[in-house]
């Protein structure tokens, strides 16, 4: 599951509902499937359109190329004639049709940065994109680009000791309320990389270590101060000259969205089934990462099939809903549980209902803008999901009923089609006895006739019906998490039922 920031209502239609995912997605004809298109991209049909050749591109020569029957799009300085695409787009025409002829790299960064375009578009690059030459004025020398007037007070540095047995890199954020869930560390082959996340920037430090370690790190942080230690131990106690050689990313500091995803291999450890169509997956890290997904945030699995490069996103559960209203063992945080849905027709999912036990997946760094003040600063929590976009609210519930004391309400409003489809029933209606803030009203689209309950889909009157604050000024906070359609319609129901942008999250499935 995606998220989106909350300062937004995102328009029916706008580039801000076509997320990775969950994009809009429009009926393809037949024959048109992911699979179809790397079957076609095998072919050895001439889908460029050059005969082999690879260009330079002009700006002027890229604009003539704006339409349907001949399209080309610039994405990171290449340019690609996405032409025999167009039927193939999960998101329809139209959306390729925004970047037609020009620079599309920021709309594609908006939707699916995480998609390997190169892979998925080999065979249709065009070439580069021709040098753009600006001359400064007389006298006067290009600006030069900065985070900011102080960034150079607010990047982050590092220094690092060592003992007879020991490595200790310290990192000063410069940062107050560092927490685990900011630092990500990984270290395979003498390959140390640590990211620290500062306010929307990212902090590397990646060095090919000059020495071998084990494989058990530690990770210490001094919250209040900024601070993040990193304990390596040294496989033989010998004496570093350096801590190693510098990769090239190697103390850098950038926007988090211009950093690109990195991935490590996770173990398939268990499998289990949730309801008839949907399964818990259970992947272990490897030994020597410490990551952390925060609340309402997604990881990306990678896994190559029939030679394409295919992501989707997925946001990590709980591995059940904790009715002591306590986070699992911390020797859990050596593990990612995903609840997934199998479609029959699925490319993606059905790859990875047939991982066995022990196999391996690419798992990504952790995404998404949703944070948990939001949740702090709440007195009334409304969680409306259909079908797994019940994901994003696991986490989300347990952080709330735990961690939140001001929240005098939760309510979870769960959509499905039967009985059957529903994720954790008993466990959400034991949670309801548990604790009299939290309630959860189960809505069927096809009840069998024997159903008591409420029917229907998402409307405005449903939510006028459910969704009340406790008193009259409650401050308030509503996400929600479906399929697009779903998503979009229940966010406008809401703008029409009077709640603010600041007031609702949705999570786009």
């Amino acid at each position: 599951m995606l998220n989106v920031p909350p300062q937004a209502f995102p328009a029916p239609g706008s580039q801000q509902r076509a997320a990775a995912g969950g994009r809009g997605k429009v009926p393809l004809k037949p024959g048109r499937s992911l699979m179809d298109w790397i079957r076609l991209t095998k072919s050895g049909k001439d889908m460029a359109g050059l005969k082999g050749r690879l260009i330079e591109v002009t700006e002027d020569e890229l604009a003539k190329h704006n339409k349907k029957e001949d399209c080309w799009i610039c994405i990171r300085g290449f340019v690609y004639n996405v032409t025999p695409y167009m039927e193939y787009h999960p998101g329809g025409e139209d959306e390729l049709m925004k970047a037609a002829g020009t620079d599309g790299t920021d709309l594609f960064d908006q939707v699916h940065r995480w998609v390997n375009y190169e892979s998925m578009l080999k065979e249709c690059l065009v070439g580069r994109m021709a040098a753009k030459l600006i001359a400064a004025p007389k006298g006067m020398l290009p600006e030069k680009k900065v985070l900011g007037a102080s960034s150079k007070d607010l990047t982050p540095s590092y220094d690092w000791f060592q003992t007879d047995s020991l490595i200790a890199i310290v990192i000063y954020t410069k940062q107050k309320d560092m927490n685990a869930e900011l630092v990500i560390l990984d270290c395979e082959d003498k390959r140390l990389r640590g990211e620290i996340i500062v306010d929307g920037y990212s902090y590397l430090l990646e060095v090919d270590l000059d020495q071998a370690i084990q494989e058990d790190m530690a990770v210490n942080i001094a919250e209040k101060v900024g601070k993040v230690e990193i304990i390596l131990k040294k496989k033989d106690k010998v004496h570093w000259k350096i801590l190693g050689q510098p990769l090239e990313n190697h103390n850098t500091f950038m926007k988090r969205t211009d950093r690109g995803l990195f991935y490590r291999k996770c173990k398939l450890v268990s499998k289990t089934e949730v309801t008839h169509d949907t399964k818990l997956f259970c992947l272990l890290l490897p030994k020597s990462t410490h990551l952390r997904v925060p609340t309402g945030q997604h990881v990306y699995l990678k896994q190559i099939i029939a030679g394409t490069e295919v992501v989707k996103p997925y946001t990590p559960v709980l591995p059940f809903l904790p009715l002591d209203f306590q986070e699992p063992s911390g020797h859990d945080n050596a593990y990612i549980y995903l609840m997934i849905k199998i479609y029959s027709c699925g490319l993606f999912t059905q790859a990875l209902d047939h991982l066995q036990i022990g196999d391996y997946i690419s798992v990504s760094n952790p995404e998404g803008s949703f944070k948990k003040s939001q949740v702090q600063t709440s007195e009334d929590l409304f969680l409306l999901a259909a079908g797994t976009g019940f994901t994003p609210m696991v986490k989300l519930l347990n952080f709330a009923l735990t961690e939140v004391s001001c929240l005098r309400t939760v309510k979870l409003i769960f959509f499905n089609r039967t009985e059957d489809d529903i994720l954790w029933r008993n466990q959400l209606e034991q949670l309801a006895l548990k604790d009299e803030r939290f309630e959860v009203q189960f809505i069927l689209s096809q009840p069998i006739r024997d159903w008591v309950g409420k029917q229907g889909m998402i409307s405005s009157s449903l939510l006028s019906e459910f969704v009340k604050r406790s008193r009259k000024d409650s401050k308030v906070l509503i996400c929600i998490c479906g399929p697009a359609p779903f998503t979009e319609q229940g966010v406008q129901y809401l703008k029409d039922l009077g709640y603010s942008q600041e007031e609702v999250h949705p999570f786009i499935a």
